[in-house]
């Protein structure tokens, strides 16, 4: 493909005649998806076990409540609601309501889909509660209370925004927003951070830093644990690099001399540092722990939290008020302990629990500045998820039980190896039954493979009941480009590198037919957003691979994508497509440039959002309509909201769900299997 792109008038993302080729294309798809045999059934299981009144509500404490999110059927916007632990531990909770965002959508008459809120501490009387239009990043700000569970009549609003908002005190915050001309970065987000008091118009904040407009975007946060209260700003100047600062009482800023690829912040009287790099003899992917204070006055010394190996990575930690809860992935199962540190003395570490092997488990929540408790979830493939709660050093106890979703009988989990093109050792769990007996099966083999995103076992009652309970097998790729060996796994398919993770997917799915999992004709690929750029690969590299192939979501313009949205903020993973050196590669690793009229593609489902203001709708346009034109099998379908997530409901993941398992059972299946 040439430069002269003719599909650009698709970039306009509400243009009419954009939006009429988008409802063309979508009336295709449904006539050959939804109105099959079958498809109304499934996206109704699939929708029961969504909007399933037995599913576990996850809790963040704040003060004495525990909130929650909740979508079911009779709310398909949602509500946020709290409760306290005790009755939490029941079957049937007492939940207090405090804003039902679907009646708050019917009276205003807009779409709001809830996009999170701040609460105020540490008297967690007010909130900060972001709305979504039909499920944008963009959200509005309005202030909260509590007590009357009611917006604050000229209270702190911001309108719609991708804005960065929190609390400082009980009338002050800090706000990154669109402040008009200049205030936003080349990505779109915040390039000041300034403070707002209340009861003073948004635009005489008080400016406290500034970044650069080719930054990704600049913020401030407050630290308000008792008795260490400080104030930070943070400059991201691109994904993976940032600068941070510790605002003073006089407005000065004292620069945390951290590497700029390190991920760092105060807790207490430390500053705990999760290397990218090596640093002070420690390996990348060491997360060390200094004396605050003392690492401002000059100190480098650091006690040692946790080391990588070869095949032991960090996965995510969490603090109470005492101890550290560190959860580290050993070949991408999870293992959990806890570090307490000592005076005079250093840390101790000792086991939290055990873990099943091939299973993940994850901190939910803890409450650091005021006791020890913790939050657990415990899950695996096949293994629905257990919610514990405890405190450190004390008994834990089982809170939920989330029930089985699909029938599992029959089916196993294995964890294999593939060997990449360059000899790499590369990971993936398989699900599914045995077929030594019965031989090869339709299979479905997923990946992401960037930004140190790690794909570890979880249950997925969508997967189960609309693929595995049909006889079929599902792969995860732990590909390079993921976090699953700590950064440099990740930094492996950086920029140029990105083909590693392409060969890496290529390896595992040839090692699938290999080991007669699956054939390529009944071998399926699928990825969305970044995973999206991913299929693409697949289908302009290795379509002799695949019998088909979905896209989510997807990134496949990469010579355009930094102009698009978002997308300045990525090109520290990829490059940047104005540099003549970076566009070399970019060219080369494009999807959308590489389609051609003399190959044989698989079949593809391309997914996306009006609303996704995040991944330019552009994207999958135009690579449907390229298809299209060179003759190749490709279906479109677009969500008019949802956002990146590409629904905005129950209801609408349902049916995007049962699109993606009908065209892909279609087209794999044998006609034994069918």
């Amino acid at each position: 493909m040439t430069n002269d792109d003719p599909y650009l008038w698709l970039e306009d993302i509400e243009g009419e005649a954009a939006l009429a080729w988008v409802a063309e294309r979508n009336a295709e798809t449904d006539a050959a998806l939804a109105s099959a045999a079958g498809f109304a059934s499934l996206k109704q299981r699939l929708l029961e076990v969504l909007d399933a009144p037995d599913r576990i509500p996850y809790v963040a404490r704040h003060g004495e409540f525990l909130y929650n999110f909740w979508r079911d059927a009779g709310h398909a916007r949602g509500v946020w609601r709290r409760t306290t632990l005790e009755q939490y531990r029941t079957d049937t909770p007492r939940w207090e309501v405090l804003l039902d965002v679907d009646e708050l959508a019917a009276t205003e008459g807009t779409k709001w889909m809830w996009a999170g809120a701040r609460v105020r501490r540490p008297d967690c009387g007010r909130a900060l509660v972001c709305l979504s239009r039909d499920g944008g990043d963009a959200v509005v700000v309005r202030e909260f209370d509590l007590g009357t569970r009611t917006f604050v009549q000229d209270g702190f609003q911001v309108a719609e925004a991708k804005t960065r908002i929190g609390w400082i005190d009980a009338d002050t915050v800090f706000i990154g927003t669109d402040f008009g001309p200049g205030t936003l970065t080349d990505s779109g987000y915040p390039r000041t951070v300034r403070t707002w008091r209340r009861g003073t118009p948004l635009e005489e904040a008080r400016p406290v830093f500034e970044g650069e407009t080719r930054d990704v975007a600049a913020g401030g946060w407050h630290d308000s644990t008792p008795g260490f209260e400080r104030d930070f700003v943070v400059r991201s100047t691109d994904f993976h690099h940032s600068e941070m600062y510790l605002l003073t009482r006089d407005a000065s800023l004292v620069r945390i001399d951290v590497p700029d690829d390190a991920t760092a912040y105060a807790h207490r009287e430390h500053l705990i540092v999760t290397l990218k790099s090596d640093w002070l003899g420690h390996r990348a992917g060491s997360m060390l722990a200094f004396g605050f204070d003392s690492f401002l006055a000059g100190d480098r010394s650091a006690e040692v939290l946790f080391t990588p190996d070869a095949r032991t990575a960090l996965a995510g930690h969490a603090w109470t008020r005492h101890h550290l809860i560190l959860e580290t992935m050993h070949d991408v199962s999870t293992r959990i302990e806890v570090l307490t540190p000592t005076p005079g003395s250093g840390w101790t570490r000792e086991p939290l629990g055990d873990v099943p092997t091939l299973s993940t488990v994850t901190v939910v929540d803890t409450d650091p500045d005021v006791s020890d408790e913790f939050f657990l979830d415990v899950s695996g493939f096949l293994q629905p998820s257990t919610l514990y709660h405890g405190k450190v050093g004390g008994e834990t106890e089982i809170l939920k039980r989330a029930p089985s979703r699909f029938d599992a009988a029959g089916l196993t989990v294995e964890q294999y190896f593939a060997s990449s093109q360059d000899g790499t050792k590369v990971p993936y769990f398989v699900v599914g039954p045995d077929h030594a007996p019965t031989g090869p099966g339709p299979a479905l083999l997923y990946g992401y493979g960037g930004f140190e995103v790690s794909l570890t076992p979880s249950y997925g009652a969508v997967t189960g009941r609309a693929w595995l309970e049909r006889g079929g097998t599902y792969v995860i790729a732990n590909i390079r480009g993921g976090g699953e060996y700590g950064p440099g796994w990740h930094r492996a398919a950086l920029g140029a590198e990105r083909v590693r993770a392409f060969e890496d997917f290529a390896a595992v799915a040839a090692d699938l037919v290999a080991r007669e999992i699956t054939t390529p004709a009944m071998l399926g690929a699928a990825g969305g957003s970044n995973g999206g750029l991913l299929m693409g690969a697949m289908v302009t590299r290795y379509p002799e691979l695949f019998g088909a192939i979905v896209a989510h979501v997807p990134l496949l313009d990469m010579l355009r994508f930094h102009e698009l949205l978002a997308g300045a903020s990525w090109t520290a993973e990829y490059g940047d497509p104005d540099d003549p050196d970076d566009r070399v590669h970019l060219g080369a690793l494009s999807p959308y440039h590489l389609l051609s009229a003399g190959q044989v593609y698989p079949p593809l489902l391309l997914t996306t959002s009006t609303r996704d203001d995040r991944v330019h709708p552009g994207h999958a346009r135009k690579a449907a309509a390229r298809l299209r034109e060179l003759g190749h099998r490709v279906l479109l379908h677009e969500n008019t909201g949802g956002g990146h997530a590409g629904a905005g409901d129950n209801e609408q993941s349902a049916h995007n769900n049962a699109l993606m398992h009908t065209f892909l059972w279609r087209h794999l299946s044998s006609p034994a299997l069918g």
